[in-house]
């Protein structure tokens, strides 16, 4: 098994930046691939970003594309999510996720993870 903590959220202005980070721990020497998720308000829970086990394949919601980038550091196992040009629509619970694959696919669809962090909150003032 294995642990995720988000961190990083916080309160940024319009057009700021932040960088989340999913650190694993447990069974760390099994590869993962890792999505980032997010869920507003009122709103049903939405796949941001992923990355495969391999880290040769990533994904973003189209709203994210150009703005948001992710990337792993295997050595502390884990994943960041550096967003930047945040608008107020991004304000969320962010959530990362992981699936056991060793392989070069990855997913936005939350279905298919199998462990989750307790998220971090990520505000936008307008």
């Amino acid at each position: 098994q294995v642990q995720l903590a988000e961190s990083g959220g916080g309160l940024v202005q319009t057009g700021g930046s932040l960088r989340l980070s999913c650190a694993a721990s447990g069974r760390t020497e099994r590869v993962y691939a890792i999505g980032w998720f997010r869920q507003a308000p009122g709103k049903e829970r939405e796949g941001v970003s992923c990355i495969s086990g391999t880290d040769s394949t990533t994904h973003y919601l189209d709203s994210a594309k150009g703005r948001f980038t992710i990337s792993r550091d295997n050595a502390k196992h884990t994943v960041y999510l550096q967003m930047n040009n945040l608008q107020p629509e991004d304000t969320a619970v962010y959530y990362c996720a992981a699936a056991l694959s060793e392989s070069d696919y990855c997913s936005n669809y939350g279905g298919e993870y199998e462990y989750w962090g307790q998220g971090t909150r990520v505000t936008v003032a307008s």
